[in-house]
């Protein structure tokens, strides 16, 4: 399996790694009942999935029309916890593409520390990782900007032009772009085509299509 052409491959977590995001949503719509503010499936998709924690608190703060107490999701942390251990899985296909990557690869997602070891020890993705995992905690600002990526990059003493970002979200995609990476956008969870689609950006829709488009896109310097 090819791919080392890179100095670096960043998978994002939820929806990339783990088959989290119908869960995500699920659970985020019975938050946002409780809150007492309404969101449809699609705009919890649209503004939610791959936000980091400010982003998602300044939506929710506007369509309340009130300021939420500090660290607010918290009290909902054990909904998700839940759902997760009944529930979670790998994303189809991404074991063996990890097994056989031979680029240098890590994680980086706007999930804290615990909650992105949660999901890769539940998903047994754990031992692929070790400790080249890196969350939105680690720097000032989460998805959509670049701070997360440049962050991983620097810790794996990698170029960040010699970076492929692979993402399922508008939000990460974007971060990707402004960190100056390569952008691979699965879409073979909820987050269709269209919303990843754009100049730089390889849109996929199975895993293990990925270490050829990797290889692809090293043989062409793109």
């Amino acid at each position: 399996m090819t791919g080392d052409a890179l100095d670096l491959v960043i998978f994002d977590c939820d929806g990339v790694l783990v088959d989290s995001e119908r869960i995500c949503v699920e659970v985020d719509a019975m938050i946002m009942a409780d809150l007492g503010v309404e969101f449809t499936e699609a705009e919890i998709l649209e503004l939610f999935v791959g936000s980091s924690a400010e982003v998602c608190t300044a939506v929710v703060e506007e369509r309340l029309g009130r300021r939420l107490e500090q660290d607010w999701q918290r009290r909902y942390e054990h909904l998700y916890d839940a759902a997760f251990a009944d529930r979670l899985t790998a994303v189809d296909g991404v074991t063996q593409v990890l097994a056989g990557l031979t680029a240098p690869f890590c994680v980086a997602s706007d999930g804290d520390h615990d909650g992105i070891r949660r999901s890769l020890r539940i998903t047994a993705l754990s031992d692929h990782f070790e400790d080249r995992i890196f969350s939105a905690a680690d720097v000032p600002r989460g998805k959509p900007a670049p701070d997360l990526f440049l962050h991983a990059a620097r810790s794996m003493g990698a170029d960040p032009v010699r970076c492929a970002v692979v993402e399922d979200s508008a939000y990460g995609i974007r971060a990707a772009h402004a960190a100056g990476m390569r952008a691979f956008g699965y879409c073979g969870g909820l987050t269709p085509a269209a919303r990843l689609e754009g100049p730089g950006t390889v849109v996929f829709d199975d895993m293990r299509d990925l270490p050829r488009l990797l290889a692809a896109r090293d043989h062409t310097g793109a």
